[in-house]
């Protein structure tokens, strides 16, 4: 007769220090386990009540500047670093870490509306509407120079005048190469203090400027005229140029997909495109009810993040109709420049009210470090959201915010006329020939024509 008997190692259970929890052995067989989804929806349920409770977006505020902040810009070779442009031409770098001054670039006499880093980052470019763009030596030895010593300002490697006012500036990935928009697109050279280049499509001003992550002589504007065109460096002329039904602001590409970009537009929505084909949206990004002033992508590409006239700060994933997450404060008014951190794990919002301020870019994560067992909790809390977020109860939890009474009656007025919108044209159809009446999707709606 065959006995069975428990046998288990020594090693199997022992604990090797005496701080170790008991090792717990479970039989994971589904029939012995009757409850299991019953205990799993409770943790689900447990983990999004959690999140809502431990949710502390804001860590802090960077105030220095004393007119509004109108443009941000973020070195590609430090995470702590970032400069920022104001409204009476101070410019700044911070240092997040310690959320204080590093040093200032005195010299623009009007407003800093744009503001980029060559990508080895010695080389800071600004421009305004005082019509000069100013080159700053940023190279990290001359900044540890200048924040050990009593002098804490830097003094501009060169400056070059131009006839217009500069509205935005951009670096080319890895080149020495640099364009500003004005009254038309320049692309100018360090060393050279003409633009070696220009284009020009229509007579309207070019308001914002983008080039390609992935293919460097590629580049995307937005102007006055609500376009938005693409130009290629090796060619002589402009590529395309698309007009749309209101003026975009701003435009960020996708630095994992970089056929893809998103544009920032005063109808309070975003529109993502894909390059080759602008006769369409592939996604609209909705629920500002305000103007997009500006937009940035996670270095993941899985999410961006968007300012806007509402005095608001919104996430959104790159292929999601609705924003993830909302942060906004009582102080803080219309923000005009958003930006992630080099890691993706913080967000630097610069607004009309003098401040810069430091947000995480996930409202409950937990700072400082984390021990192993902590992050494999955190792991399968998410796990478990995740598996769990079609019902309505965690759902529900999940999509609650608290909103600010004028963005709360804004965006209720905004469903109401597009419901109202919706039955109006639902009855046209109804009472109309068949076939007489057509109804363009939003991600056509809104484009007017496209230009090649």
């Amino acid at each position: 007769m065959k006995v069975k008997v428990i046998s288990r190692s020594v090693d199997d259970f022992t604990r090797e220090r005496s701080q170790d929890l008991q090792r717990v052995f479970r039989n994971y067989d589904p029939s012995l386990r009757t409850q299991e989804k019953a205990v799993e929806y409770v943790r689900a349920l447990n983990a999004v009540k959690l999140d809502k409770i431990f949710a502390r977006p804001f860590i802090g505020a960077m105030d220095g500047h004393i007119d509004g902040v109108s443009c941000m810009a973020k070195n590609p070779t430090q995470l702590k670093w970032i400069f920022s442009g104001a409204m009476d031409g101070d410019i700044r770098l911070w240092d997040i870490a310690s959320r204080r001054t590093v040093c200032q670039f005195p010299g623009h006499q009007g407003a800093v509306r744009g503001l980029t880093v060559s990508t080895d980052g010695r080389m800071l470019v600004s421009c305004g509407t005082d019509c000069t763009v100013r080159l700053w030596n940023t190279s990290a030895d001359n900044i540890m120079e200048l924040s050990n010593s009593t002098k804490n300002s830097v003094e501009p490697a060169s400056v070059h005048v131009g006839k217009n006012a500069y509205l935005a500036v951009d670096h080319q990935w890895d080149s020495e190469l640099f364009a500003t928009a004005g009254a038309q697109l320049d692309i100018w050279n360090h060393n050279r203090s003409e633009p070696i280049n220009s284009f020009q499509w229509g007579s309207d001003s070019v308001i914002s400027v983008r080039f390609n992550p992935g293919e460097p002589n590629l580049l995307a504007t937005s102007a006055n005229d609500r376009s938005i065109m693409l130009y290629d460096l090796r060619m002589v002329s402009p590529v395309r140029k698309m007009i749309m039904m209101t003026k975009t602001n701003s435009i960020a590409w996708n630095p994992m997909e970089p056929i893809n970009f998103t544009a920032a537009n005063e109808d309070g929505n975003c529109y993502s495109y894909d390059a080759r084909k602008l006769d369409e949206a592939k996604c609209v990004h909705r629920d500002h009810v305000s103007a997009v002033m500006d937009i940035d992508y996670s270095p993941t590409g899985r999410e961006f993040v968007t300012g806007s006239y509402d005095r608001t700060v919104r996430f959104f994933y790159y292929n999601s109709g609705h924003s993830r997450e909302i942060y906004h404060t009582k102080r803080m008014q219309r923000v005009f420049c958003v930006k992630f951190s080099g890691d993706g794990s913080y967000v630097i919002s610069g607004s009309d009210d003098t401040n810069l301020r430091l947000w995480k870019a996930k409202a409950s994560e937990q700072l400082g470090v984390v021990l192993p067992r902590e992050r494999k909790k955190h792991e399968y809390h998410a796990a478990i959201k995740k598996r769990y977020m079609h019902l309505p109860e965690v759902k529900r939890i999940e999509r609650h915010r608290h909103l600010p009474k004028p963005i709360y009656k804004a965006a209720t007025l905004m469903r109401a006329m597009s419901d109202a919108r919706k039955r109006k044209e639902e009855r046209r159809k109804a009472h109309s020939a068949p076939g007489s009446v057509t109804t363009q999707p939003l991600r056509r709606r809104r484009i007017i024509k496209e230009v090649e």
